[in-house]
């Protein structure tokens, strides 16, 4: 059974953190605005916040069976144009997508491109109660590896416009290392190093690119009737690495279940070796970052890196 990470002490579980001086905080008026003048036939549908840890975006409930996701930044909105194009063009995938419905752009103070989706019912991975994570684990392997083999030329290599997701692991050397310093106080620098240093030192991913999610972790799984139901948010979506898709691995499956997931999604023990570098590396990226702002990361990035040294050893 899963058991959700405990926050901090004084956490606001679901309070949208600002994390960027530029990050704007669109509300329910101004979205009534942009639904009245770019789409009037759902101008009289309620609009509710949707609670949510993420920092990229800010969710409203449109009606019963829609949402509006709007980014917060810049980066995020190319993002969000990005996802939008791609998500049509995914099918037979064992677990739903979110379905995008109609795209606004900027207006009445609100300066980015929003969408519309249609709403999934369920609730974040990490407030459910799954009581099979053999399950779980089976899915998440067998999405991530139907995924891959989706021929989508149009999504964008790895690189700036998915955040380098997907990169050659080498290229985060630099960010990784100087985050493991930055978390010096929390774990033994010399022991992350060496995790870090045997993923570095795994083969190379020299096949084409593939199709990857970029983003694959708790708060973007959501589960339904205590089963996992839906993979949300492609904003990092791209073609690179598939090792990039085993991050979740780390940051939620236990081991006897991360073995199980690794069966289903069909890599070799390289590919296997890179995915633990990149839940490391993200891991100690955003726990160096977030460790004073946002609980929620703290508390999944430590939960992720701890899986990792307990696994490579």
């Amino acid at each position: 059974m899963f058991v959700a990470p405990t926050l901090e002490q004084g956490a606001q579980r679901g309070k949208t953190p600002v994390m960027s001086d530029d990050a704007v905080s669109p509300n329910a008026e101004q979205v009534g605005q942009l639904l009245a003048a770019q789409f009037p036939d759902w101008a009289g549908l309620t609009i509710r916040p949707v609670a949510s840890d993420g920092t990229d975006n800010v969710l409203f409930r449109l009606g019963q069976d829609k949402c509006i996701r709007l980014p917060r930044m810049a980066s995020t909105a190319a993002q969000l144009t990005k996802e939008v194009a791609l998500l049509p063009l995914l099918k037979d995938l064992p677990l739903a997508v979110p379905e995008p419905l109609g795209t606004g752009g900027p207006a009445y103070g609100y300066p980015y491109p929003w969408a519309v989706y249609r709403w999934i019912e369920g609730v974040p991975v990490i407030e459910a109660d799954l009581p099979d994570m053999a399950a779980t684990a089976e899915t998440l392997g067998c999405f991530v590896n139907v995924l891959r083999s989706i021929d989508v030329p149009a999504a964008p290599l790895s690189g700036p416009a998915n955040n380098h997701r997907g990169v050659e692991l080498s290229i985060r050397d630099k960010v990784t290392r100087r985050s493991l310093a930055g978390i010096a106080d929390l774990y033994d620098e010399a022991r992350l190093n060496a995790a870090w240093d045997q993923a570095l030192q795994a083969d190379k991913w020299d096949n084409a690119p593939v199709l990857i999610h970029g983003d694959i972790h708790a708060a973007n799984l959501l589960a339904r009737d205590r089963a996992l139901s839906a993979v949300i948010d492609f904003g990092l979506a791209g073609r690179g690495d598939p090792a990039v898709d085993l991050i979740v691995g780390w940051s939620l499956l236990d081991t006897g279940a991360r073995d199980i997931f690794r069966v289903a999604a069909g890599v070799d023990e390289p590919t296997w070796q890179r995915g633990r570098g990149w839940a490391l590396s993200t891991a100690v990226v955003a726990l160096a970052y977030y460790r004073e702002r946002n609980p929620f990361l703290w508390t999944l990035s430590r939960r992720s890196i701890e899986a990792v040294l307990a696994d490579a050893g």
